[in-house]
């Protein structure tokens, strides 16, 4: 069952005793919640059957991409917790204002610096990273 700390990994090609059911299946057994894509043409029976969660994506269409962008996004972001979001910005974006604010007068004098450390993942999204990307690609 996926919260909202679970891991998730979207896969792409996941028909039936294929290489993707397989890595769905081993993200399962590792604790991380696969989402798995199938052709609208495929039988889905055999993710159900595992209770892997699917979606048919036609990675030629534009619009199917689209689609499963917004599916994505409401199996997985909807409880984003608000506090847990102004948290984040606390920490990420105002957390190193404040301290650029209070100190810059002292690393102006002494020609030091400060050192605010980012993360790959604001400039580099990644699924259901927003809460976390979007305060880190402020840093960057």
């Amino acid at each position: 069952m996926a919260t909202k700390s679970s891991k998730y990994a979207l896969i792409t090609g996941c028909g039936q005793g294929g290489i993707g059911e397989a890595l769905a299946r081993e993200y399962m057994s590792r604790g991380v919640v696969p989402i798995a894509t199938i052709l609208p043409s495929e039988s889905s029976e055999h993710l159900s059957d595992a209770k892997i969660t699917w979606f048919y994506l036609d990675v030629t269409r534009d619009s199917s991409i689209a689609d499963l962008k917004s599916k994505i996004f409401e199996h997985t972001a909807a409880d984003t917790d608000v506090t847990a979001v102004q948290k984040m910005f606390d920490v990420n974006v105002f957390g190193p204002m404040r301290m650029v604010h209070v100190f810059h007068d002292m690393i102006i004098r002494s020609k030091g610096t400060i050192v605010n450390i980012g993360s790959i993942g604001g400039i580099v999204p990644y699924v259901y990273g927003g809460e976390i990307a979007d305060p880190k690609s402020v840093q960057i």
